[in-house]
């Protein structure tokens, strides 16, 4: 492992989760059964802010070895959102990095919980017996982005992390010559389990940055020794502004070691087409699409080898079993599209402490994802996703349109950098297709340009009937547009 913190070692990897379990379990009265030095923290659940490092894979393990329950907090929440967390998991140990240090230790006191620094547990303490971890022990909470509420706490066991796991490192070849370099953040599922957790199991090489930086990013890439990439398409959109401002002789060295990688990856927010496109005439690769949720991992992914369709998201992953069905429920027919459901080892155990919320997102055994897929005759059984039931379906005038499709399409305009496609209440369209745009440098655009525009090559239902011009669309920490934001500039209208 490679990081900001050192270069380690497996072994030592090993050591330091020992000292990071002794330290957390020296806290704590409860003694191993046979009465020796150790104990067993019983599913205890310990939050930690700690940067992409060594430091943080040995604190997830640590936690882990010592019997609780991980809870990674993300870098970007704000005290408020970092407190939350705290007091909704019910925490009972707190761990930050340096720079976390003096947020976490108030946040930690005015919650009543034990505070430690990353120092304090990997200089750890004498060796002590340590748990045995049955497969169906809660392992972590990772919270949700709560785009209809405050977040949810996702909590999965050491079997259906394992079980994730698995399904990607069969589907996507994980080797232990691999050579991954990770920037994603490390408090969601794309960065815990696609990249950290599938590294790890296979022994490969993990090369972590503390924060994704295009120019350390490029360097990387360029430099000939990464095998695996995988990122959201935030970055590659910025890594492919910083090739077309680069010199010509910069732009070949990147593009030359870009090409040696054996996968590069996208997900956890909708690839543009334009973005895939370009990406391949830079990289010579074609992006791998992947379909996920915090609370299912990964369900579909498309090919290792063989045809990437833009626009599709592939087919179940070993494991996996999935379907399409209507509002009652019964399974839809080919070419129709329906609510995609999921089941299998790799789906979620519980909404943490909301059994209201956990029984209502499953429907005899299977997953609601929430999301409108279809499988188009002609793609091999792929699917490809058409939006939220709830933000990217918009019912406008008797139809139902796809906020993704209208956004494929807009983005073609000259003058439109990036966008995302609302549905806002309306008295007499039931919801109105609106538009929140980021313009390019130079460019302006009104809504009477755009529906000239746009009735060239949208059906009527689907021409904006909104639009509003933003400096830059509402992220979240992995990049998603927040769609409930962007919703509410066209409420205050």
């Amino acid at each position: 492992m490679v990081a900001v913190d050192g270069t380690f070692t497996y072994a030592q990897l090993d050591d330091a989760s020992r000292r990071v379990a002794a330290t957390l379990l020296a806290g704590t009265a409860r003694q191993d059964p046979d009465g020796q030095p150790g104990g067993d923290l019983l599913e205890a659940r310990v939050a930690f802010l700690v940067a992409g490092s060594f430091a943080h894979v040995a604190v997830q393990r640590g936690i882990w070895r010592a019997g609780g329950v991980a809870v990674p907090l993300a870098l970007s929440y704000p005290s408020a959102e970092l407190e939350y967390v705290i007091r909704d998991s019910g925490a009972s140990i707190v761990v930050a990095d340096p720079v976390s240090e003096a947020v976490l230790v108030t946040l930690a006191a005015t919650a009543g919980t034990r505070f430690l620094t990353t120092k304090d547990v990997l200089a750890g303490g004498p060796v002590v017996a340590l748990p045995f971890l049955g497969a169906t022990r809660p392992a972590m909470i990772v919270y949700t982005s709560g785009t209809t509420g405050r977040p949810k706490g996702v909590v999965t066991t050491h079997a259906i992390i394992g079980a994730q796991v698995a399904a990607l490192v069969e589907a996507w070849g994980w080797r232990p010559s691999d050579r991954l370099l990770l920037v994603l953040p490390l408090h969601h599922v794309h960065g815990i389990i696609n990249g950290l957790g599938c590294a790890l199991a296979v022994r490969a090489t993990c090369e972590i940055l503390p924060a994704f930086d295009v120019a350390t990013t490029w360097a990387r890439l360029a430099s000939g020794e990464i095998t695996v990439f995988t990122a959201v398409p935030t970055m590659y959109h910025k890594l492919i502004a910083a090739w077309d401002a680069a010199p010509a002789g910069v732009r070949r060295t990147w593009s030359d070691g870009a090409r040696t990688l054996r996968l590069m990856m996208s997900g956890s927010a909708a690839l543009p087409v334009r973005t895939l496109e370009r990406w391949r005439e830079i990289t010579g690769h074609t992006l791998l699409e992947r379909y996920g949720m915090t609370e299912i991992g990964m369900a579909l992914a498309n090919p290792l080898e063989g045809e990437r369709r833009p626009g599709l998201v592939g087919t179940p992953l070993p494991g996996v079993e999935v379907r399409l069905v209507d509002e009652q429920g019964a399974v839809v027919p080919q070419d129709t599209a329906g609510e995609l459901e999921v089941r299998g080892p790799a789906v979620f155990r519980e909404y943490w402490q909301r059994p209201e919320e956990t029984r209502a997102a499953f429907r005899d055994g299977w997953f609601r994802t929430g999301d409108v897929a279809v499988v188009e005759e002609g793609t091999g059984g792929a699917y490809r996703l058409l939006g939220r039931t709830s933000v990217d379906i918009i019912k406008t005038g008797g139809f139902k349109v796809s906020a993704l499709e209208i956004e494929e399409v807009l983005r073609s305009h000259p003058a439109i950098a990036e966008c995302a496609v609302v549905g806002v209440p309306d008295a007499e369209w039931g919801e109105r297709v609106s538009a929140a745009v980021e313009l390019r440098q130079g460019a302006t655009l009104s809504l009477d340009d755009l529906q000239r525009w746009a009735k060239a090559r949208l059906a009527p239902c689907k021409v904006p009937r909104g639009l509003h011009i933003v400096d830059l669309l509402p992220k979240n920490a992995m990049g998603k547009v927040m769609k409930p934001v962007i919703a509410g500039l066209f409420s205050c209208e």
